[in-house]
């Protein structure tokens, strides 16, 4: 197993708090404040590591103290740092749910076996994750839902994903097939 998929993205910081050293962060964890159960964290490339201690929260985030961490420069100068935990520090997940992680790369194909494209990223803005489909054909990218009913399979092992996307949710590969049927006789 790679270094990488060992590594879970569980947060970022954001940027100092006071003037003593604390930092705003952000959690991306079911529970914001179990960020804090799996440290200490790392950097994605492990050249930093840092214990974490919650300090309060705020309407975008929350605040603590990174081991090491003194002053407001010092917490400045890691705006930005995303924080890893190891895999095996964090909950198993039912079979419904994934780690973000683990779908970014994987092949996206329609019901019938047609690929659509690769998950570059997935994004949630408030109603349900979306992933970001990137590929030939797919010019500024598809953001599908990621649904039960538009994403019926996620294949792990196989590394692949089954949808069935919305009509007109991606471009017409077939556009001269059919196009006159719509029209009345």
């Amino acid at each position: 197993m790679s270094r990488k998929a060992d590594l879970i993205c569980v947060g970022a910081l954001t940027g100092a708090y006071g003037v003593r050293g604390e930092v705003r962060l952000k959690s991306f964890c079911a529970d914001p404040a179990a960020i804090e159960d799996y440290a200490p964290l790392t950097t994605e490339d492990g050249s930093q590591s840092f214990t974490l201690t919650l300090t309060g929260q705020l309407k975008n985030g929350l605040t603590g103290r990174l081991g090491g961490v003194r002053t407001k420069e010092q917490a400045d100068a890691l705006r930005g740092t995303r924080l890893y935990a190891p895999r095996d520090r964090l909950p198993a997940l039912p079979d419904d749910e994934f780690y973000h992680t683990d779908l970014i790369g994987l092949t996206v194909v329609d019901t019938g076996g047609t690929e659509l494209g690769r998950v570059a990223a997935v994004h949630n803005h408030g109603a349900t994750d979306l992933l970001e489909l990137r590929g030939p054909g797919l010019k500024d990218g598809v953001l599908v839902p990621f649904t039960l009913a538009i994403v019926p399979t996620v294949d792990l092992a196989a590394g692949r994903i089954v949808a069935d996307p919305p009509e007109g949710l991606f471009p017409d590969s077939d556009a001269g097939d059919g196009a006159d049927s719509a029209e009345p006789a």
